[in-house]
């Protein structure tokens, strides 16, 4: 049995009684305007030419005459519907009362004021035709024409509530207050079917439905004027905040703190071995990233607490120096997490950094597909999860943190999304800035990759959906001009002295390096189904294995693209990904089988400003979101209900079957970790302080450089109290000022490690030790250090020719004292 204030829903789809449109009036103590209203609205139905209409008046309990106006009303016009509840319920209540029982295929919900005419509902229902699900009205957008405003008060209050209600609940719709929305009839039955909110913030609650199933809301300025008589109350404003609350209480699902805690546990399983002995563990596969990438995170601590400049130091390279804003330092972790780097030590904010970045990018990846792209958040979780543990993330996971913590990038993503919206040009503008801007202190490279994925996007989309990309077109480049406005002076002066600075070079001379074709359909070293030969074969090393997709993930891609076609987004993700990887093959592209290669699209690249330093094969990177987001669709599309046939079921478990076989083989396993070597008793026992003044340099032996940076370690269990010549770190190399990894080369640092390399004492005469006096003094050296290690004996050696004395034994290294008089 039904209760008359909740009649029973309709059945979905065409029935008898299915009408074009049904108009919803709530009515409460109404019994002085309601007549012409209806009067008005009757009038303008009937004079849309074929649209089959009924006009649903709902008395909210009134206790005036409301009741008798509409029963006159529909004895007069059989269209018109009353239905009503024997008490005053909330506005909310009579809405959902009228919806639900309308039949219309589109329903308009319209105040008994009639503050908004009727005659505007042309402009609604265009933006129906143009395929969105729920047009609203609005009194705050440019071109909403206000004929009697508001009481000031009044006019402040609801910008206030608006403003909170953005923030709150449905972001990007300015006005969600205006009564007058016109809505596509199932999905509005459905929304209201699930609203349970009574009072004045039904419409929020409407809109929230709405926005987590991703059906459009386009925001319409109307004209619109204040009538008096209003039933909103002072004491209202309190019940709406109070109605926010529970609707923020009730979005909060547990899937997505679950979804946290999985992508946090998987990132632990990979990084087990760093967390098992974060002191004394090295991630094997890193080779001297690790310890690079340590010292970043002290010397940015050390900076910050002696308030030095972040963007140089001296204490590598001495007394040339190190452009910090030039090399990776990543300032925008490592500034944050200098409390962390002084309490801990920079080996624990490593592993933190690469824990953290991969999780916390895994789940922003998460966010933006539930909110956007998907309705199943299981569907979101392993998009979200590919996206960060894909297997070029995974491989840069053991060195490169600078992409491997790309949180960031899903919030530029999303405010681009708002600014093709009907979003604030303004605010999502200059967020946008904010966030590209903080990015930069996080990686540029990975900035540029994005930027270059999202332009590739947008014209793969603007192909597949013309109309919609120049309506998009608009806001999209006003809101980018605000963004630029924003990020230029925040930006200018770090990247001035990045890019033109000292140490500042032009760019890295890293030469052709390539995505062999093969490299996309194998598999990864550290995926489950991995090879190493395989994969050392087709990458440089195991940190730059940028493909590596497996053949069954790209068969599945390119059935979802098919599948999925219908929607442009899909043509436009497939777009992405083949153009993509096309590019990471590089300028010359190997044929297989042969020795030929082709003319590869790189070319048409790696001349243009800040490409010509890029490494080619990165860009398969490009193609991890793409295919995230194309597996969370398809995802989703398994998961929603559909036929429960054999037929149906059939399908859907061999879908599931090719997700699983795509998926399972790229499924990472753990990093391996290795012990190092200790630090000489010479530096930890701090015996050095003895041979180094303040500000001069200590030389280990061999030479810091890419390949040997153990004198970084030393350096920061010193507490940056000596200077290195040097260094693991990209500088100028000649007049050119191109850029190398490492120092420029000295004939002392290239003699000492030959002997190292090759365990024969170098030959050594009078040039030779002029030479190394010369670069003694450049480097201001006071103490040279050998610590145990290969070869010790023939450079112990060579350090006695050049010295011309014996090293003395201290604190487990050798040492040579080379200040003046020594």
């Amino acid at each position: 049995m039904t209760s008359k204030s909740e009649p029973p829903r309709p059945p979905q789809g065409e029935h008898d009684g299915t009408v074009d449109l049904s108009v919803v009036v709530p009515a409460y103590n109404e019994e002085d305007r309601l007549a012409p209203s209806l009067k008005a609205i009757r009038t303008h139905l009937e004079t849309l030419e074929a649209v089959t209409w009924e006009l649903i008046v709902v008395d909210d309990g009134s206790t005036d005459g409301t009741a008798d106006v509409i029963r006159t009303a529909a004895a007069e016009e059989p269209r018109v519907r009353p239905l009503g509840s024997p008490a005053n319920r909330g506005k909310g209540h009579a809405v959902r009362t009228g919806v639900l029982a309308s039949r219309g295929r589109r329903v308009l919900v319209t105040d008994a004021d009639l503050a908004t005419p009727m005659e505007e509902l042309a402009l609604l229902a265009r933006r129906l035709d143009g395929g969105a699900a729920a047009a609203v009205g609005s009194r705050a957008l440019p071109g909403s024409r206000i004929g009697t405003p508001q009481h000031p008060v009044r006019e402040a209050l609801g910008r206030a509530g608006a403003g909170l209600i953005r923030a709150v609940a449905v972001p990007g719709v300015r006005d969600t207050q205006c009564g007058f929305k016109l809505f596509d009839g199932e999905r509005v039955r459905e929304a209201f079917a699930a609203a349970r909110l009574n009072g004045w913030a039904f419409d929020i609650e409407v809109l929230c439905f709405f926005r987590r199933h991703g059906w459009e809301i386009a925001e319409v300025p109307v004209r619109w004027d204040h009538r008096p008589g209003s039933k909103l109350r002072p004491l209202a404003y309190a019940a709406v905040l109070g109605d926010l609350l529970r609707l923020r209480a009730r979005a909060v699902r547990p899937s997505g703190p679950l979804a946290a805690v999985l992508f946090l546990l998987l990132a632990l399983f990979l990084y087990g071995g760093l967390w098992e002995g974060p002191g004394t563990a090295y991630l094997v596969d890193s080779e001297s990233d690790q310890q690079q990438w340590e010292w970043f995170y002290a010397v940015t601590a050390d900076n910050v607490v002696h308030l030095r400049d972040p963007f140089f130091t001296d204490l590598q390279n001495h007394p040339f120096g190190v452009n910090l804003m030039a090399n990776t330092a990543m300032l925008g972790v490592s500034v944050p997490l200098t409390p962390l780097t002084l309490a801990l030590g920079a080996h624990v904010t490593w592993a933190v950094v690469l824990t953290g970045g991969l999780a916390g990018t895994a789940w922003a990846w998460y966010w933006l597909l539930a909110k956007r792209f998907v309705r199943s958040r299981w569907a979101a979780v392993l998009g979200g999860g590919f996206c960060a543990f894909a297997p070029p993330m995974v491989s840069h996971g053991t060195a490169h943190p600078n992409f491997a913590v790309l949180f960031v990038i899903p919030l530029i993503v999303d405010r681009a999304l708002r600014l093709c919206g009907d979003g604030r040009t303004v605010r999502d503008g200059a967020v946008l800035g904010v966030l590209v801007t903080y990015q930069v202190f996080l990686g540029e490279e990975a900035l540029l990759l994005a930027a270059t994925g999202l332009l590739l996007f947008a014209f793969g989309y603007a192909v597949a959906a013309p109309g919609a990309a120049r309506e998009a077109a608009r806001p999209l480049l006003r809101g980018l001009g605000v963004a630029v406005l924003v990020a230029v002076p925040l930006v200018i002066v770090p990247l001035a002295r990045q890019f033109f600075g000292a140490q500042s070079y032009h760019s890295v001379l890293h030469g052709e390096v390539g995505n062999h074709p093969f490299a996309l359909l194998e598999f990864a070293t550290r995926s489950l189904a991995g090879d190493e030969g395989i994969a050392a074969s087709l990458s440089p090393n195991r940190t730059e294995e940028n493909a590596f997709f497996g053949w069954p993930l790209v068969l599945l891609a390119i059935a979802l693209v098919v599948r999925l076609r219908d929607r442009p987004q899909v043509r436009a993700l497939g777009f992405t990904a083949l153009a993509a990887a096309a590019l990471s093959l590089g300028r010359d592209v190997p044929l297989p089988g042969t020795d030929h290669t082709l003319p590869g699209p790189w070319r048409v690249v790696d001349r243009m400003p800040l490409f010509e330093s890029v490494i080619e094969s990165r860009t398969a990177m490009i193609c991890v979101p793409a295919l995230g987001i194309l597996l969370a669709l398809g995802c989703d599309r398994l998961a929603a209900r559909g036929p429960r046939d054999e037929r149906g079921s059939s399908r859907r478990l061999l879908g599931w079957a090719a997700f699983a076989a795509a998926l399972v083989p790229l499924v990472p396993t753990p990093y391996r970790t290795a012990e190092r070597e200790p630090v000489p008793a010479f530096v930890a026992d701090g015996q050095w302080r003895e041979y180094v003044r303040p500000g001069r340099a200590l030389v280990p032996v061999p030479v810091p450089d890419p390949g040997e940076v153990a004198g970084l370690r030393w350096q920061i269990r010193a507490g940056f109290g000596f200077a290195l010549p040097g260094g693991y770190f990209n500088g100028p190399d000649g007049p050119d000022r191109n850029g190398i990894y490492g120092p420029v080369p000295t004939p002392t640092a290239t003699l000492l490690k030959n002997v190292h390399d090759t365990g024969r004492p170098a030959d050594v005469d009078e040039a030779v030790r002029r030479e190394f006096g010369r670069d003694l003094t450049a480097w201001r050296a006071d103490a040279i250090v050998l610590a145990p290690q290969d070869n010790v004996a023939p450079l112990r050696e060579t350090l006695e020719r050049l010295t011309g004395k014996e090293g003395r034994r201290v604190g487990g290294a050798w040492v040579w004292d080379v200040r003046r008089g020594a």
